[in-house]
Parts: C-alpha cells; sequence; structure tokens
C-alpha cells in the first residue's frame, strides 16, 4: 500500500486543493491531507479547527483520504504515516521556485521520499486562499472556488465586504 501525503495550510481549503487531493486519491493508495498547525510565513485567518473540518467536509466522498494536523517538519510527517511521497499541486512559475526549493531541502532531510507535483486543472490554476481571501474580503462571490461551508463561512467573517478586518474567529 502506498500512501502519499499533501500537506498545507489550507487556510481556507480551496477547489484547486480539492482538485489535487481527488487527483492524488485516484493514484495513491491512501491520501493524508496534513493541516499544519502554525504556518511559519503567515498567520491563518481560520482557526486550526475550521481548517480541518473544512478539509474534512470537502473530501468526506474520497474513501481513502483522511485529514490529520501536524507540527514537525513535513518529511517528519511523512515518515509518521509510513508515506513514500509527499503530494505537491502546482499552479504558476512562482509555485514551481518555491516547491523546488523544498524539494531540495526535504530530499536532503529525507532521500527516501519523493515529491510528486500534479498540475493544476486549468479551471482551477488561478484559485489561490490568499485571492479568495482577499475577493471575500470586498464582498465578492468565492462560491465558485472554495468548498460550499468554507463561502458561508467567508459571508460570515466579512459581513460588509468593504476590505476590513474579518470578524475574529471563535476559539
Amino acid at each position: 500500500m502506498i500512501t502519499a501525503i499533501c500537506p498545507g495550510s489550507y487556510d481556507p481549503v480551496t477547489n484547486g486543493h480539492i482538485d489535487v487531493i481527488t487527483r492524488a486519491a485516484s493514484i495513491f493508495d491512501r491520501v493524508v491531507a496534513g493541516v499544519v498547525r502554525n504556518p511559519q510565513h503567515k498567520t491563518p485567518m481560520f482557526t486550526l479547527d475550521e481548517r480541518v473540518e473544512f478539509l474534512r467536509g470537502a473530501t468526506k466522498h474520497l474513501g481513502n483520504v483522511e485529514v490529520d494536523v501536524f507540527t514537525e517538519l513535513v518529511v517528519e510527517f511523512a515518515r509518521r504515516w509510513e508515506a513514500k511521497v509527499i503530494v505537491k499541486g502546482l499552479r504558476v512559475i512562482s509555485d514551481f521556485e518555491w516547491e523546488f526549493q523544498m524539494n531540495q531541502l526535504n530530499r536532503t532531510l529525507a532521500p527516501d521520499i519523493e515529491t510528486v507535483y500534479v498540475m493544476a486543472s486549468p479551471q482551477v490554476s488561478f484559485v489561490s486562499s490568499s485571492g479568495v481571501k482577499e475577493i471575500a474580503a470586498f464582498g465578492g462571490n468565492v462560491g465558485e472556488l472554495v468548498p460550499e461551508a468554507v463561502a458561508r463561512r467567508l459571508r460570515e467573517k466579512f459581513p460588509d465586504g468593504r476590505g476590513g478586518t474579518p470578524l475574529p474567529a471563535e476559539e
């Protein structure tokens, strides 16, 4: 049985993430979508519980996908799940540049774990979590970009749609 992990902050999960996870689930026996507890490069808009629940809801139709939280290095998370593969989605050239650097670091730390890249499907190649949050902040409709539960929560967070600070997350 080959296990792959799909790590990310999923803040929030988008239809692009679901595209990559779904396609990985059709290739590998088991896929573990790993939600990083405290991303180093940004402060999440959504609580950890929200991010996990959104991801679980969006992947419940995939019988071989599990969702877990991690706080360690990605390669250590992969080892914890006995995963041989890290799956990453690529949308644009800048994604490749970042992922290339991460791949080299991960290969140094864990040469036994391979990274596989899945090109985003054309219909979601432009979708990013940060773009979704910005559209929602200004009152735009994100319903076609994210699962319904995420769209609903974004409408709650930005009730006036004027680009302001979101309402605080409930712990």
